[in-house]
Protein backbone atom coordinates (compact mmCIF):
# COMPACT_ATOMS: atom_id res chain seq x y z
CA UNK A 1 0.00 0.00 0.00
CA UNK A 2 0.98 3.36 -1.01
CA UNK A 3 2.09 6.24 1.47
CA UNK A 4 -0.96 8.37 -0.33
CA UNK A 5 -3.20 5.12 -0.27
CA UNK A 6 -2.35 5.15 3.25
CA UNK A 7 -3.15 8.81 3.94
CA UNK A 8 -6.54 8.82 2.26
CA UNK A 9 -7.79 5.65 4.44
CA UNK A 10 -6.36 7.25 7.59
CA UNK A 11 -8.67 10.24 6.35
CA UNK A 12 -11.82 8.15 5.80
CA UNK A 13 -11.20 6.71 8.81
CA UNK A 14 -11.75 9.72 10.74
CA UNK A 15 -14.68 10.68 8.66
CA UNK A 16 -16.64 8.21 10.10
CA UNK A 17 -15.74 9.50 13.44
CA UNK A 18 -16.00 13.24 13.43
CA UNK A 19 -14.56 13.85 17.01
CA UNK A 20 -11.37 13.10 15.92
CA UNK A 21 -11.60 15.80 13.53
CA UNK A 22 -12.76 18.89 15.63
CA UNK A 23 -11.17 17.16 18.75
CA UNK A 24 -7.49 19.13 17.62
CA UNK A 25 -9.44 22.23 17.39
CA UNK A 26 -10.42 21.86 21.42
CA UNK A 27 -7.81 24.85 23.25
CA UNK A 28 -8.92 26.89 26.44
CA UNK A 29 -10.82 29.53 24.97
CA UNK A 30 -13.50 26.92 23.17
CA UNK A 31 -13.37 24.99 26.37
CA UNK A 32 -14.47 27.94 28.30
CA UNK A 33 -17.05 28.54 25.89
CA UNK A 34 -18.54 25.22 24.98
CA UNK A 35 -18.53 24.60 28.82
CA UNK A 36 -21.26 27.65 29.58
CA UNK A 37 -22.83 26.97 26.26
CA UNK A 38 -23.44 23.21 27.78
CA UNK A 39 -24.41 24.84 31.45
CA UNK A 40 -26.98 26.73 29.97
CA UNK A 41 -28.46 24.26 27.83
CA UNK A 42 -28.06 21.88 30.79
CA UNK A 43 -30.55 24.05 32.93
CA UNK A 44 -32.94 24.64 29.94
CA UNK A 45 -33.18 20.85 29.18
CA UNK A 46 -34.38 20.16 32.99
CA UNK A 47 -37.51 21.96 32.89
CA UNK A 48 -38.42 20.56 28.99
CA UNK A 49 -37.57 16.60 29.93
CA UNK A 50 -39.81 16.69 32.57
CA UNK A 51 -42.41 18.13 30.03
CA UNK A 52 -41.58 16.33 27.05
CA UNK A 53 -41.73 12.82 28.86
CA UNK A 54 -45.55 13.94 30.36
CA UNK A 55 -46.30 14.42 26.72
CA UNK A 56 -44.83 11.10 25.99
CA UNK A 57 -46.44 9.16 28.27
CA UNK A 58 -43.66 8.22 29.89
CA UNK A 59 -42.44 8.68 33.43
CA UNK A 60 -40.73 12.49 34.21
CA UNK A 61 -37.78 11.25 34.73
CA UNK A 62 -37.35 9.16 31.23
CA UNK A 63 -37.59 12.70 29.42
CA UNK A 64 -34.16 13.75 31.66
CA UNK A 65 -32.65 10.08 30.75
CA UNK A 66 -33.01 11.00 26.97
CA UNK A 67 -31.03 14.37 27.45
CA UNK A 68 -28.03 12.50 28.60
CA UNK A 69 -26.48 9.93 26.89
CA UNK A 70 -27.89 10.36 23.43
CA UNK A 71 -26.92 14.05 23.47
CA UNK A 72 -23.32 13.26 24.26
CA UNK A 73 -23.51 10.17 21.61
CA UNK A 74 -24.84 11.99 18.88
CA UNK A 75 -22.51 15.10 19.44
CA UNK A 76 -19.43 13.06 19.09
CA UNK A 77 -20.56 11.27 16.12
CA UNK A 78 -22.61 13.54 14.17
CA UNK A 79 -20.84 16.33 11.96
CA UNK A 80 -22.93 19.71 13.05
CA UNK A 81 -20.95 22.04 15.37
CA UNK A 82 -24.54 23.13 17.09
CA UNK A 83 -27.07 20.45 16.78
CA UNK A 84 -28.07 19.41 20.28
CA UNK A 85 -30.44 16.07 20.43
CA UNK A 86 -32.61 14.88 23.15
CA UNK A 87 -36.09 14.54 23.41
CA UNK A 88 -38.21 16.77 21.69
CA UNK A 89 -42.06 17.69 21.71
CA UNK A 90 -42.85 16.20 18.20
CA UNK A 91 -41.64 12.88 18.54
CA UNK A 92 -43.14 12.67 21.94
CA UNK A 93 -46.25 13.23 20.56
CA UNK A 94 -45.42 10.66 17.55
CA UNK A 95 -44.46 8.09 20.07
CA UNK A 96 -47.34 8.40 22.89
CA UNK A 97 -50.34 8.69 19.69
CA UNK A 98 -48.42 5.02 18.67
CA UNK A 99 -47.74 3.16 21.80
CA UNK A 100 -50.95 4.50 24.09
CA UNK A 101 -52.72 2.15 21.90
CA UNK A 102 -50.53 -0.79 22.53
CA UNK A 103 -50.16 -0.19 26.84
CA UNK A 104 -50.95 1.72 29.65
CA UNK A 105 -48.93 5.09 29.38
CA UNK A 106 -46.49 4.98 32.22
CA UNK A 107 -46.67 1.59 32.45
CA UNK A 108 -43.67 -0.96 32.35
CA UNK A 109 -45.08 -2.38 29.13
CA UNK A 110 -44.98 1.05 27.53
CA UNK A 111 -41.75 1.83 28.38
CA UNK A 112 -40.33 -1.42 27.59
CA UNK A 113 -42.51 -0.62 24.09
CA UNK A 114 -40.66 2.78 24.01
CA UNK A 115 -37.63 1.82 24.34
CA UNK A 116 -38.08 -0.87 21.40
CA UNK A 117 -39.17 1.16 19.40
CA UNK A 118 -36.47 3.72 19.92
CA UNK A 119 -33.65 0.95 19.54
CA UNK A 120 -35.67 0.44 16.03
CA UNK A 121 -35.58 3.95 14.91
CA UNK A 122 -31.89 3.55 15.64
CA UNK A 123 -31.16 1.22 13.40
CA UNK A 124 -33.25 2.21 10.98
CA UNK A 125 -31.14 5.95 10.79
CA UNK A 126 -28.05 4.32 11.17
CA UNK A 127 -28.19 2.07 8.12
CA UNK A 128 -29.82 4.56 6.01
CA UNK A 129 -26.64 6.63 6.94
CA UNK A 130 -23.81 3.91 6.12
CA UNK A 131 -26.00 3.03 3.07
CA UNK A 132 -25.70 7.45 1.92
CA UNK A 133 -29.12 7.91 2.23
CA UNK A 134 -29.09 11.40 3.88
CA UNK A 135 -30.56 12.71 0.34
CA UNK A 136 -34.12 11.00 2.01
CA UNK A 137 -34.79 13.86 3.89
CA UNK A 138 -35.30 16.40 0.77
CA UNK A 139 -38.24 14.81 -0.13
CA UNK A 140 -40.08 15.52 3.09
CA UNK A 141 -41.23 19.21 2.45
CA UNK A 142 -41.30 22.19 4.75
CA UNK A 143 -45.13 21.85 3.98
CA UNK A 144 -44.81 19.06 5.90
CA UNK A 145 -42.74 19.79 8.41
CA UNK A 146 -45.09 23.02 9.09
CA UNK A 147 -48.50 21.84 9.19
CA UNK A 148 -47.47 18.19 11.20
CA UNK A 149 -46.08 20.45 14.22
CA UNK A 150 -49.08 22.88 14.23
CA UNK A 151 -50.91 20.34 14.47
CA UNK A 152 -48.75 18.25 16.98
CA UNK A 153 -49.40 21.90 18.95
CA UNK A 154 -52.73 22.02 19.04
CA UNK A 155 -52.59 18.20 20.24
CA UNK A 156 -50.47 18.90 22.87
CA UNK A 157 -52.60 21.41 24.47
CA UNK A 158 -55.78 19.31 24.00
CA UNK A 159 -54.17 16.74 25.64
CA UNK A 160 -53.32 18.52 28.91
CA UNK A 161 -56.84 20.21 29.14
CA UNK A 162 -57.61 18.00 32.01
CA UNK A 163 -54.46 18.33 33.84
CA UNK A 164 -55.35 22.11 33.55
CA UNK A 165 -58.70 21.84 34.64
CA UNK A 166 -58.30 19.17 37.16
CA UNK A 167 -61.00 17.06 35.24
CA UNK A 168 -61.20 12.97 35.45
CA UNK A 169 -62.19 11.82 32.49
CA UNK A 170 -60.80 8.68 29.79
CA UNK A 171 -58.30 9.33 27.66
CA UNK A 172 -58.99 10.53 24.15
CA UNK A 173 -56.78 10.02 21.18
CA UNK A 174 -57.92 12.70 18.65
CA UNK A 175 -58.71 16.25 19.31
CA UNK A 176 -62.32 15.79 18.99
CA UNK A 177 -62.59 13.07 21.25
CA UNK A 178 -61.02 15.09 23.95
CA UNK A 179 -62.77 18.31 23.42
CA UNK A 180 -66.16 16.45 23.22
CA UNK A 181 -65.19 14.96 26.94
CA UNK A 182 -64.25 17.81 28.54
CA UNK A 183 -67.29 19.65 27.35
CA UNK A 184 -69.38 16.93 29.29
CA UNK A 185 -67.28 17.29 32.26
CA UNK A 186 -67.25 20.92 33.03
CA UNK A 187 -69.16 20.80 35.44
CA UNK A 188 -66.07 18.84 37.09
CA UNK A 189 -63.47 21.82 36.80
CA UNK A 190 -61.69 22.42 39.95
CA UNK A 191 -61.12 25.80 40.22
CA UNK A 192 -57.83 25.33 42.95
CA UNK A 193 -56.10 22.75 39.81
CA UNK A 194 -57.25 25.46 37.21
CA UNK A 195 -55.91 28.98 39.17
CA UNK A 196 -51.81 26.72 39.63
CA UNK A 197 -52.59 26.29 35.52
CA UNK A 198 -53.76 29.64 34.67
CA UNK A 199 -50.51 31.50 37.34
CA UNK A 200 -48.14 29.48 35.90
CA UNK A 201 -49.23 30.16 31.99
CA UNK A 202 -49.34 33.75 32.81
CA UNK A 203 -46.27 34.33 34.57
CA UNK A 204 -44.28 32.21 31.88
CA UNK A 205 -46.00 34.75 28.91
CA UNK A 206 -45.26 37.80 31.46
CA UNK A 207 -41.35 36.81 31.99
CA UNK A 208 -40.60 35.90 28.28
CA UNK A 209 -41.71 39.30 27.22
CA UNK A 210 -40.21 41.23 29.84
CA UNK A 211 -36.90 39.48 30.34
CA UNK A 212 -36.30 37.03 27.49
CA UNK A 213 -33.13 36.04 28.43
CA UNK A 214 -34.46 34.33 32.24
CA UNK A 215 -35.47 30.88 31.24
CA UNK A 216 -39.29 31.14 31.64
CA UNK A 217 -39.91 27.87 32.13
CA UNK A 218 -38.06 27.14 35.07
CA UNK A 219 -39.04 30.43 37.00
CA UNK A 220 -43.31 29.67 35.80
CA UNK A 221 -42.52 26.35 37.14
CA UNK A 222 -41.41 28.25 40.75
CA UNK A 223 -43.94 30.40 40.53
CA UNK A 224 -46.72 27.80 39.63
CA UNK A 225 -45.31 25.33 42.69
CA UNK A 226 -45.74 28.41 45.24
CA UNK A 227 -49.03 28.94 43.98
CA UNK A 228 -50.17 25.64 44.74
CA UNK A 229 -48.20 25.45 48.35
CA UNK A 230 -50.27 28.21 49.41
CA UNK A 231 -53.47 27.03 47.57
CA UNK A 232 -53.14 23.84 49.63
CA UNK A 233 -52.33 25.80 53.00
CA UNK A 234 -55.66 28.09 52.65
CA UNK A 235 -58.07 24.79 51.51
CA UNK A 236 -56.69 22.14 52.87
CA UNK A 237 -59.88 19.90 52.41
CA UNK A 238 -59.60 20.65 49.12
CA UNK A 239 -55.20 20.03 49.07
CA UNK A 240 -55.59 16.83 47.56
CA UNK A 241 -57.28 17.62 44.64
CA UNK A 242 -53.89 19.13 43.32
CA UNK A 243 -51.93 16.85 42.34
CA UNK A 244 -47.99 16.67 41.37
CA UNK A 245 -45.52 14.86 39.52
CA UNK A 246 -43.74 13.55 42.71
CA UNK A 247 -40.13 13.22 43.02
CA UNK A 248 -37.85 12.45 40.21
CA UNK A 249 -35.08 9.17 40.90
CA UNK A 250 -31.91 11.19 42.21
CA UNK A 251 -29.73 8.73 40.24
CA UNK A 252 -28.02 8.14 36.67
CA UNK A 253 -29.65 6.33 33.62
CA UNK A 254 -30.10 3.14 34.80
CA UNK A 255 -29.30 0.45 31.78
CA UNK A 256 -32.02 -0.93 30.40
CA UNK A 257 -33.00 -3.60 27.65
CA UNK A 258 -35.29 -3.02 24.40
CA UNK A 259 -38.00 -6.32 23.99
CA UNK A 260 -36.61 -7.86 20.59
CA UNK A 261 -39.34 -10.28 20.71
CA UNK A 262 -40.73 -10.72 16.58
CA UNK A 263 -44.05 -9.42 17.49
CA UNK A 264 -43.24 -6.35 19.03
CA UNK A 265 -41.14 -5.82 16.40
CA UNK A 266 -43.73 -6.09 13.92
CA UNK A 267 -46.17 -4.47 15.59
CA UNK A 268 -43.38 -1.24 16.25
CA UNK A 269 -42.34 -1.78 12.47
CA UNK A 270 -44.64 1.12 10.49
CA UNK A 271 -44.37 3.69 13.75
CA UNK A 272 -40.92 2.89 13.84
CA UNK A 273 -40.49 4.39 9.85
CA UNK A 274 -42.48 7.01 10.53
CA UNK A 275 -40.67 8.40 13.24
CA UNK A 276 -37.47 7.77 11.53
CA UNK A 277 -38.69 10.12 8.68
CA UNK A 278 -39.78 12.51 10.90
CA UNK A 279 -36.72 12.91 13.52
CA UNK A 280 -33.96 12.55 10.58
CA UNK A 281 -35.90 15.60 9.28
CA UNK A 282 -35.87 17.63 12.42
CA UNK A 283 -32.49 17.05 12.93
CA UNK A 284 -30.98 17.46 9.52
CA UNK A 285 -33.28 20.73 8.96
CA UNK A 286 -32.37 22.05 12.19
CA UNK A 287 -28.62 21.40 11.53
CA UNK A 288 -28.33 22.63 8.11
CA UNK A 289 -29.84 26.02 9.49
CA UNK A 290 -27.64 26.51 12.15
CA UNK A 291 -24.63 25.79 9.56
CA UNK A 292 -26.34 28.38 7.52
CA UNK A 293 -25.65 30.91 10.13
CA UNK A 294 -22.41 29.69 11.24
CA UNK A 295 -20.57 28.54 8.29
CA UNK A 296 -20.01 25.44 8.55
CA UNK A 297 -20.61 22.18 6.57
CA UNK A 298 -23.11 19.59 7.23
CA UNK A 299 -22.56 16.31 6.08
CA UNK A 300 -26.23 14.39 5.80
CA UNK A 301 -25.35 11.24 6.26
CA UNK A 302 -22.92 11.72 8.78
CA UNK A 303 -25.39 13.58 10.68
CA UNK A 304 -27.79 10.06 9.97
CA UNK A 305 -25.17 8.08 11.72
CA UNK A 306 -25.09 10.50 14.73
CA UNK A 307 -28.94 9.98 15.34
CA UNK A 308 -28.94 6.13 15.04
CA UNK A 309 -26.09 5.71 17.46
CA UNK A 310 -27.82 7.88 19.49
CA UNK A 311 -31.01 6.24 19.87
CA UNK A 312 -29.59 2.83 20.10
CA UNK A 313 -27.31 4.02 22.69
CA UNK A 314 -30.14 5.75 24.68
CA UNK A 315 -32.68 2.65 24.08
CA UNK A 316 -29.99 0.86 26.86
CA UNK A 317 -29.63 3.72 28.47
CA UNK A 318 -33.44 4.19 29.46
CA UNK A 319 -33.76 7.48 26.77
CA UNK A 320 -36.76 7.25 24.30
CA UNK A 321 -36.33 8.32 20.55
CA UNK A 322 -34.36 11.35 20.76
CA UNK A 323 -33.69 14.02 17.20
CA UNK A 324 -32.23 17.20 17.14
CA UNK A 325 -34.09 20.16 19.34
CA UNK A 326 -34.89 23.47 17.51
CA UNK A 327 -34.86 25.06 21.07
CA UNK A 328 -31.90 24.06 22.78
CA UNK A 329 -29.84 24.01 19.32
CA UNK A 330 -30.46 27.37 18.74
CA UNK A 331 -29.56 28.23 22.74
CA UNK A 332 -26.25 26.53 22.12
CA UNK A 333 -24.83 28.33 18.97
CA UNK A 334 -26.22 31.79 21.04
CA UNK A 335 -24.72 30.85 23.45
CA UNK A 336 -21.08 31.00 22.22
CA UNK A 337 -20.68 27.21 21.58
CA UNK A 338 -17.68 26.59 19.18
CA UNK A 339 -17.46 22.55 19.11
CA UNK A 340 -19.83 19.75 19.62
CA UNK A 341 -18.28 19.49 22.98
CA UNK A 342 -20.64 22.02 24.03
CA UNK A 343 -23.47 19.64 23.57
CA UNK A 344 -21.22 16.84 25.28
CA UNK A 345 -20.85 19.20 28.44
CA UNK A 346 -24.93 19.80 28.34
CA UNK A 347 -25.50 15.91 28.43
CA UNK A 348 -22.59 15.45 31.14
CA UNK A 349 -23.96 18.35 33.10
CA UNK A 350 -27.49 17.54 32.93
CA UNK A 351 -25.94 14.14 35.32
CA UNK A 352 -25.17 16.08 37.98
CA UNK A 353 -28.15 18.52 38.09
CA UNK A 354 -30.53 15.64 37.96
CA UNK A 355 -28.66 14.19 41.39
CA UNK A 356 -29.14 17.59 42.84
CA UNK A 357 -32.63 18.82 42.28
CA UNK A 358 -34.80 15.79 41.69
CA UNK A 359 -36.00 15.01 44.88
CA UNK A 360 -37.83 18.94 44.38
CA UNK A 361 -39.68 17.30 41.68
CA UNK A 362 -42.52 16.65 44.72
CA UNK A 363 -43.61 19.88 44.77
CA UNK A 364 -44.49 20.48 41.03
CA UNK A 365 -47.96 20.23 40.47
CA UNK A 366 -49.38 18.64 37.13
CA UNK A 367 -51.51 21.56 36.48
CA UNK A 368 -48.22 23.63 36.50
CA UNK A 369 -46.58 20.92 33.60
CA UNK A 370 -50.15 21.59 31.98
CA UNK A 371 -49.53 25.41 31.93
CA UNK A 372 -45.75 25.06 30.56
CA UNK A 373 -46.50 22.55 27.49
CA UNK A 374 -49.76 25.12 26.97
CA UNK A 375 -46.07 27.87 26.08
CA UNK A 376 -44.74 24.99 24.32
CA UNK A 377 -47.43 23.81 22.27
CA UNK A 378 -48.05 27.87 21.39
CA UNK A 379 -44.04 28.30 20.41
CA UNK A 380 -44.26 25.52 18.24
CA UNK A 381 -47.09 26.62 15.64
CA UNK A 382 -45.31 28.72 13.09
CA UNK A 383 -48.24 31.60 12.08
CA UNK A 384 -45.36 33.37 10.22
CA UNK A 385 -44.11 30.29 7.82
CA UNK A 386 -47.94 29.24 7.64
CA UNK A 387 -48.81 33.12 6.36
CA UNK A 388 -46.26 32.51 3.89
CA UNK A 389 -46.62 29.31 2.31
CA UNK A 390 -51.14 30.49 1.83
CA UNK A 391 -49.28 33.18 0.49
CA UNK A 392 -47.05 31.81 -1.70
CA UNK A 393 -48.18 28.10 -3.22
CA UNK A 394 -51.80 26.65 -3.13
CA UNK A 395 -50.31 23.43 -3.75
CA UNK A 396 -47.96 24.01 -0.57
CA UNK A 397 -50.55 25.33 1.78
CA UNK A 398 -52.76 21.87 0.44
CA UNK A 399 -49.87 19.53 2.08
CA UNK A 400 -49.82 22.03 5.00
CA UNK A 401 -53.59 21.22 5.92
CA UNK A 402 -53.97 18.09 4.52
CA UNK A 403 -51.31 16.86 7.02
CA UNK A 404 -52.13 19.42 9.92
CA UNK A 405 -55.39 18.12 10.00
CA UNK A 406 -54.50 14.37 9.89
CA UNK A 407 -52.31 15.18 12.99
CA UNK A 408 -55.87 16.00 14.53
CA UNK A 409 -57.82 13.54 13.42
CA UNK A 410 -55.59 10.72 12.31
CA UNK A 411 -53.41 8.63 13.44
CA UNK A 412 -49.86 10.60 13.72
CA UNK A 413 -47.46 8.12 11.90
CA UNK A 414 -50.25 8.21 9.22
CA UNK A 415 -50.48 11.51 8.91
CA UNK A 416 -46.75 11.73 8.48
CA UNK A 417 -46.35 9.36 5.73
CA UNK A 418 -49.90 10.85 3.83
CA UNK A 419 -48.07 14.67 3.96
CA UNK A 420 -44.86 12.74 2.48
CA UNK A 421 -46.78 11.02 -0.35
CA UNK A 422 -48.48 14.17 -0.63
CA UNK A 423 -45.33 16.09 -1.32
CA UNK A 424 -44.04 13.79 -3.50
CA UNK A 425 -47.42 13.19 -5.66
CA UNK A 426 -47.41 17.09 -6.12
CA UNK A 427 -43.90 16.61 -7.04
CA UNK A 428 -44.36 14.15 -9.43
CA UNK A 429 -47.06 16.33 -11.19
CA UNK A 430 -44.65 19.36 -11.46
CA UNK A 431 -42.05 17.09 -13.01
CA UNK A 432 -43.84 15.03 -15.03
CA UNK A 433 -45.23 18.27 -17.12
CA UNK A 434 -42.02 19.56 -18.31
CA UNK A 435 -42.65 22.83 -20.41
CA UNK A 436 -42.52 22.91 -24.19
CA UNK A 437 -41.63 26.51 -25.58
CA UNK A 438 -41.81 27.31 -29.11
CA UNK A 439 -38.51 28.67 -30.47
CA UNK A 440 -37.92 31.09 -33.82
CA UNK A 441 -34.99 33.77 -34.84
CA UNK A 442 -36.01 37.01 -33.35
CA UNK A 443 -34.51 39.92 -35.91
CA UNK A 444 -35.23 42.24 -33.25
CA UNK A 445 -32.50 41.32 -30.73
CA UNK A 446 -28.78 41.07 -31.44
CA UNK A 447 -27.65 38.11 -33.29
CA UNK A 448 -30.91 37.63 -34.29
CA UNK A 449 -31.41 35.38 -30.55
CA UNK A 450 -34.34 32.57 -30.38
CA UNK A 451 -37.17 33.68 -28.58
CA UNK A 452 -40.33 32.08 -27.65
CA UNK A 453 -42.15 35.27 -28.70
CA UNK A 454 -45.64 33.58 -30.09
CA UNK A 455 -46.12 36.46 -32.84
CA UNK A 456 -42.79 35.41 -34.16
CA UNK A 457 -42.77 33.72 -37.83
CA UNK A 458 -42.39 30.09 -38.16
CA UNK A 459 -40.63 28.28 -40.59
CA UNK A 460 -42.96 26.23 -42.62
CA UNK A 461 -40.40 23.24 -42.81
CA UNK A 462 -39.35 23.34 -39.84
CA UNK A 463 -40.63 23.30 -35.67
CA UNK A 464 -37.86 24.65 -33.24
CA UNK A 465 -38.90 23.75 -29.41
CA UNK A 466 -37.55 23.88 -26.14
CA UNK A 467 -37.87 21.50 -23.37
CA UNK A 468 -37.42 22.95 -19.82
CA UNK A 469 -37.36 19.41 -17.86
CA UNK A 470 -36.32 15.65 -17.31
CA UNK A 471 -37.29 13.28 -19.70
CA UNK A 472 -38.36 10.35 -17.74
CA UNK A 473 -41.15 7.85 -17.60
CA UNK A 474 -43.47 10.36 -16.13
CA UNK A 475 -42.82 13.08 -18.45
CA UNK A 476 -43.42 11.04 -21.79
CA UNK A 477 -46.92 10.83 -22.13
CA UNK A 478 -47.11 14.65 -21.73
CA UNK A 479 -45.02 15.34 -24.15
CA UNK A 480 -46.27 13.02 -26.84
CA UNK A 481 -49.13 15.28 -26.38
CA UNK A 482 -47.58 18.80 -26.79
CA UNK A 483 -45.69 16.87 -29.96
CA UNK A 484 -49.26 16.01 -31.41
CA UNK A 485 -50.86 19.22 -30.63
CA UNK A 486 -48.11 21.03 -32.42
CA UNK A 487 -48.28 18.59 -35.26
CA UNK A 488 -52.13 18.96 -35.93
CA UNK A 489 -51.41 22.54 -35.82
CA UNK A 490 -49.02 22.62 -39.01
CA UNK A 491 -48.95 18.98 -40.21
CA UNK A 492 -46.29 20.41 -43.49
CA UNK A 493 -43.54 21.06 -40.51
CA UNK A 494 -42.25 17.44 -40.38
CA UNK A 495 -38.86 18.67 -39.23
CA UNK A 496 -38.81 19.09 -35.39
CA UNK A 497 -35.23 20.48 -33.96
CA UNK A 498 -35.61 20.37 -30.03
CA UNK A 499 -33.39 22.76 -27.67
CA UNK A 500 -31.98 20.17 -25.16
CA UNK A 501 -30.16 22.86 -22.81
CA UNK A 502 -33.01 22.42 -20.44
CA UNK A 503 -33.02 18.86 -20.55
CA UNK A 504 -30.88 17.59 -17.14
CA UNK A 505 -31.85 13.76 -17.15
CA UNK A 506 -33.27 11.27 -19.19
CA UNK A 507 -34.38 7.10 -18.30
CA UNK A 508 -34.91 4.40 -20.95
CA UNK A 509 -38.86 5.42 -21.55
CA UNK A 510 -37.78 8.87 -22.35
CA UNK A 511 -34.92 7.85 -24.95
CA UNK A 512 -37.12 5.23 -26.60
CA UNK A 513 -39.79 8.16 -27.16
CA UNK A 514 -37.04 9.89 -28.94
CA UNK A 515 -36.23 7.21 -31.26
CA UNK A 516 -39.44 6.84 -31.82
CA UNK A 517 -39.85 10.20 -32.80
CA UNK A 518 -37.01 10.12 -34.82
CA UNK A 519 -38.65 7.17 -36.65
CA UNK A 520 -41.95 9.09 -37.61
CA UNK A 521 -40.47 11.66 -38.51
CA UNK A 522 -38.05 10.15 -41.04
CA UNK A 523 -41.09 7.86 -42.31
CA UNK A 524 -43.30 11.24 -42.96
CA UNK A 525 -40.43 12.74 -45.13
CA UNK A 526 -38.84 15.02 -42.32
CA UNK A 527 -36.39 14.47 -38.71
CA UNK A 528 -35.63 14.56 -35.89
CA UNK A 529 -32.89 17.69 -34.51
CA UNK A 530 -31.26 17.64 -30.93
CA UNK A 531 -29.52 20.53 -30.47
CA UNK A 532 -26.84 21.98 -26.83
CA UNK A 533 -27.16 18.09 -25.58
CA UNK A 534 -25.85 18.15 -22.51
CA UNK A 535 -24.17 14.87 -21.03
CA UNK A 536 -27.23 13.50 -18.73
CA UNK A 537 -28.43 13.79 -22.37
CA UNK A 538 -25.88 12.40 -24.46
CA UNK A 539 -24.26 9.48 -22.58
CA UNK A 540 -27.78 7.47 -21.78
CA UNK A 541 -28.71 7.67 -25.36
CA UNK A 542 -25.43 6.66 -26.41
CA UNK A 543 -24.65 3.85 -24.11
CA UNK A 544 -28.42 2.77 -25.17
CA UNK A 545 -27.54 3.23 -28.64
CA UNK A 546 -30.53 5.90 -29.24
CA UNK A 547 -28.06 7.90 -31.20
CA UNK A 548 -27.82 5.72 -33.59
CA UNK A 549 -31.24 5.56 -33.85
CA UNK A 550 -31.78 9.45 -34.39
CA UNK A 551 -28.40 9.67 -36.28
CA UNK A 552 -25.23 10.84 -35.01
CA UNK A 553 -25.55 13.63 -38.01
CA UNK A 554 -28.38 15.11 -36.48
CA UNK A 555 -27.20 16.51 -32.96
CA UNK A 556 -25.73 19.72 -32.79
CA UNK A 557 -23.94 21.88 -30.22
CA UNK A 558 -24.76 25.18 -31.16
CA UNK A 559 -28.26 26.38 -32.77
CA UNK A 560 -25.85 27.96 -35.72
CA UNK A 561 -24.43 24.68 -36.78
CA UNK A 562 -28.10 23.09 -36.31
CA UNK A 563 -29.82 25.93 -38.27
CA UNK A 564 -26.76 25.37 -40.92
CA UNK A 565 -27.29 21.92 -41.17
CA UNK A 566 -30.66 21.32 -40.71
CA UNK A 567 -31.51 24.06 -43.25
CA UNK A 568 -29.44 21.31 -46.39
CA UNK A 569 -32.62 18.63 -45.59
CA UNK A 570 -35.14 21.21 -46.51
CA UNK A 571 -36.92 21.30 -49.66
CA UNK A 572 -35.84 24.20 -51.45
CA UNK A 573 -38.69 24.04 -53.58
CA UNK A 574 -40.97 25.14 -50.28
CA UNK A 575 -37.96 27.57 -49.92
CA UNK A 576 -38.20 29.33 -53.01
CA UNK A 577 -41.90 30.08 -52.22
CA UNK A 578 -41.75 31.03 -48.63
CA UNK A 579 -41.97 34.26 -47.93
CA UNK A 580 -41.29 33.94 -44.13
CA UNK A 581 -37.24 33.47 -44.47
CA UNK A 582 -36.83 33.77 -40.90
CA UNK A 583 -33.06 32.29 -41.42
CA UNK A 584 -30.04 34.00 -43.11
CA UNK A 585 -29.50 30.80 -44.79
CA UNK A 586 -33.09 31.30 -46.77
CA UNK A 587 -31.25 34.52 -48.51
CA UNK A 588 -29.44 32.21 -50.47
CA UNK A 589 -32.24 30.43 -52.59
CA UNK A 590 -33.55 32.54 -54.87
CA UNK A 591 -37.46 33.74 -55.04
CA UNK A 592 -39.30 31.63 -57.26
CA UNK A 593 -42.56 32.21 -59.21
CA UNK A 594 -45.11 30.46 -56.95
CA UNK A 595 -48.15 32.00 -58.68
CA UNK A 596 -50.90 29.51 -59.84
CA UNK A 597 -50.90 28.29 -63.28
Amino acid sequence: MTAEAIKTRKFDFSHYFPFLQWGREVNGRTLRLDFMAGLTGAIVVLPQGVAFATIAGMPPEYGLYAGMIPAIVAALFGSSRHLVSGPTTAASVVLFSSLSVLAEPGSAQYVSLALTLTFMVGIIELILGLARMGVLVNFISHSVIIGFTAGAAVLIAAKQLKNFLGIEMERGGHVHEILFRVWEHLGDIDPLVTTVGVVTLVSGILIRRIAPRIPYMIVAMVVGSVVAVILMKLFPEQASNIKTVGALPASLPPISAPDFSLDTIRALAPTAVAVTLFALTEAVSIARALAARSGQHIDGNQEFIGQGLSNIAGSFFSGYVATGSFNRSGLNYEAGARTPLAAVFAGGLLMVIVLLVAPWAAWLPTAAMAGILFLVAWGLIDFHHITTIQKTSRSEAVVMWVTLLSTLFLELEFAIFLGVMLSLVLYLARTSRPTVLLRAPNPMLPKRKFDTDPALPQCPQLRIVRIDGSLFFGAVNHIQEEFRRLEEQNPEQKHLAIVCSGINFIDVAGAEFLAQEARKRRQAGGNLYLIRVKGGLWEPLDRGGFLDEIGPGNVFQSKTAAITGIFQKLDKEICRCCDRRIFRECDSVPRGDCGDP
